[in-house]
């Protein structure tokens, strides 16, 4: 899996920016299958700060979605299994903590916004009965006031007539307005860290780009570190040929040995280090890592 980092200046809030919000130190995952045991995280780090976007970019099936509901709590044990690693929120592990103290971060301080927003809101309730919840249940307050404070967030991320639509049901709001509610869902106790899961899939390109424009927008006004798995289309990047290794007889050495290229005996035996990659003159290139025992040959030719 491939992480890329880039660090805005948003405005102020509740937290400086810089400051470590969440840091994920070699986690590794596994499922346990009838066939046999599926590694599908292996020794992931990456750290997010406050008002930090994280971009995670990575084929299918190389552990990106997986990571993310590790870091929720969310992810259904057995079969997963964490192994190895730790999920640091502000300095404390939460692999650590019992699931009472897992609920306490789970939507307060860390949210998660989906990429099937039809799938992730329940059909048979109203949009501002789930948007209230929130309030419900997290502040205690009145089934009035969580109303009204949906409808403060429908007005928020831009969802026309939010008063009147505050009773509809998730299939009668288009694609791209169900996602403005999983937004709003995810804002409503301003968290310091969303999580995106792909949060564009089948919208067509113009909302794609108001969706993403409504999250720097909202990241900016409340400082909060983002953390975004990339579904975009733009400049194309370069695909390594063939499929993703079986998870259950992952390869010798580096991973992606049996497809690429210029693989050597070192690249089928070794698995290769992080390194800091620098440029032609030995100088560190800010944000920029490679497993790879052939960066300097890759990247300087």
């Amino acid at each position: 899996m491939t992480t890329v980092i880039e660090n805005d200046s948003q405005k102020s809030g509740r937290l400086e920016v810089g400051t470590p919000l969440l840091e994920v130190k070699d986690l590794h995952v596994e499922f346990h299958t009838r066939d046999g045991v599926a590694k599908a995280v292996n020794g992931v780090n990456y750290s997010v700060a406050a008002g930090e976007t994280l971009a995670v970019l990575g084929e299918s099936g190389s552990g990106k979605s997986v990571t993310a509901q590790t870091i929720m709590g969310i992810l259904d044990m057995p079969p997963g299994k964490v192994t190895q690693g730790e999920i640091l929120y502000r300095g404390q592990d939460m692999l650590k903590m019992s699931n009472e103290e897992r609920r306490k971060i789970r939507g307060r301080k860390i949210a998660m916004i989906f990429q099937d927003a039809l799938s992730a809101l329940n059909p048979v309730l109203s949009v501002g009965y789930q948007l209230g919840e929130m309030f419900r249940v997290h502040q205690g307050v009145s089934k009035a006031e969580a109303k009204a404070k949906a409808i403060e967030l429908m007005d928020r991320v831009r969802i026309p007539a939010a008063k009147e639509r505050v009773n509809d049901y998730p299939h009668q709001f288009s694609g791209g307005m169900r996602q403005r509610i999983m937004i709003a869902m995810a804002l409503s106790l301003q968290p310091d860290l969303i999580i995106a899961d792909e949060p564009t899939t089948a919208l067509d390109v113009t909302v794609q780009a108001q969706v993403m424009d409504l999250l720097a927008e909202l990241q900016a006004e409340y400082n909060m570190g983002l953390i975004l798995i990339l579904d975009q289309k733009g400049q194309e990047l370069y695909a390594i040929k063939g499929l993703p290794p079986n998870l259950l007889k992952v390869p010798a050495g580096c991973a992606f040995n049996p497809r690429c290229d210029v693989a050597t005996d070192l690249c089928r035996t070794e698995i290769p280090a992080l390194h800091h990659v620098t440029d032609k003159d030995g100088k560190e290139l800010t944000g920029r890592r490679s497993a790879c025992h052939l960066w300097k040959e890759t990247l300087h030719g």
